[in-house]
């Protein structure tokens, strides 16, 4: 293995530059991946565009979402195909000990808070007590795997923190996203009984019905108030109560999120998942008034993470339809876009500094 890690280097907030930084000194209890493909998170296009600070402050290099190889530490996991955590906590502190290690704040998270290592690039130093093994494949390649790391595994521990389950109904606004495709089949998985589907435009929301969802709601033609009216109307008809709603907002757009606080109702609960710099106002009294609840939701504990590869290993959460995998000399090209809303799938960037 060479001795220079090749990276695409943020030198500041919109700026990148590939170059080489020192593969550093095998430590205890820390292993060198070989990094197979890295997912855009709009978090990245957050730190890069929009100024939103990084604990380690630039130059550094961002990603977050990573899977790939061992090839330097724990003989145990040398040549083991892995996915890493995009939150690897402490551990010991109070916050992890009352069992919200996801949010621990001594937190390593690559691209952030991990030293100046990040995703894209040819290799990453990580801690290895938290590493999520992957045993068996089933076919997925590695790189789709990336994923995992944040798209999947997020909404997976919002399910988690709002006590999703069998018989819910459950609303997404951004259904057909690149966390919301995920959400939205994390709700199947989970046993929801009927899914209503918030998108942008006929193009997202032909996307969003494609994901099997029972109510699909074009907020490009509807306002929050059409909206809720039309949500309103169709559970009377399902016969569903307009109560005890789990909402997902994945987008942080500033309009989805007035859709979901205005679609909160009587001992529902709307789990915060996507981050956007947008201001809302919002009466706090409806809370009181309904018995409602928003909770934050933020990465996932690592413990959580076999399970989510379970479900994709057995085909109950699709990755590869929801994967767009470019090579990394395109990362430029592919922030643009990503700023600009031109994805249609999360893009997964794979090494190609050779």
């Amino acid at each position: 293995m060479n001795d220079k890690i090749k990276t695409w280097q943020m030198s500041k907030p919109g700026n990148l530059a590939m170059t080489l930084i020192d593969m550093p000194r095998h430590r205890e209890g820390e292993v060198i991946v070989e990094i197979a493909g890295c997912g855009v998170c709009h978090t990245d296009i957050g730190y890069f565009y929009d100024g939103v600070p990084t604990v380690t402050p630039p130059p550094l290099t961002l990603g977050h979402e990573i899977s790939g190889t061992v090839v330097r530490g724990d003989s145990k996991l040398i040549g083991k195909e892995v996915i890493i955590p995009a939150v690897m906590p402490c551990g010991e502190c109070e916050i992890c000990r009352q069992g919200r290690e996801n949010r621990c704040l001594k937190q390593k998270m690559p691209g952030n808070s991990l030293g100046i290592y990040g995703g894209f690039s040819s290799h990453i130093p990580v801690p290895s007590k938290d590493l999520c093994v992957i045993d068996e494949r089933a076919g997925i390649d590695l790189a789709d795997m990336a994923v995992i790391a944040d798209a999947v595994t997020t909404p997976y521990q919002a399910a988690k923190r709002v006590d999703l389950k069998q018989g819910d109904v459950v609303i997404i606004t951004g259904a057909a996203g690149g966390v919301g495709s995920y959400m939205t089949q994390i709700a199947r998985a989970f046993g929801a009984k009927f899914i209503i589907g918030i998108e942008y435009g006929s193009s997202k929301a032909k996307k969003a019905k494609s994901l099997g969802i029972d109510l699909v709601v074009d907020s490009q033609k509807n306002d929050p108030k059409e909206i809720k009216k039309i949500v309103k109307e169709r559970l009377k008809i399902e016969g569903i109560g307009n109560f005890g709603l789990k909402i997902f907002e994945v987008t942080g757009n500033a309009q989805a999120q007035l859709i979901a606080l205005s679609l909160l109702t009587f001992v529902s609960k709307l789990a915060v998942i996507g981050y956007g710099m947008a201001k809302n106002s919002f009466m706090f009294s409806k809370l009181m008034a309904y018995d409602a609840e928003i909770i934050g939701t933020w990465g996932c504990k690592p413990k959580y993470y076999p399970d989510v590869l379970k479900l994709v290993t057995e085909r109950k959460i699709l990755i590869e339809p929801y994967v767009e995998k470019r090579p990394m000399s395109q990362i430029e090209k592919t922030f643009k876009e990503a700023k600009e809303g031109k994805l249609e799938k999360r893009v997964v960037l794979i090494p190609d500094f050779d």
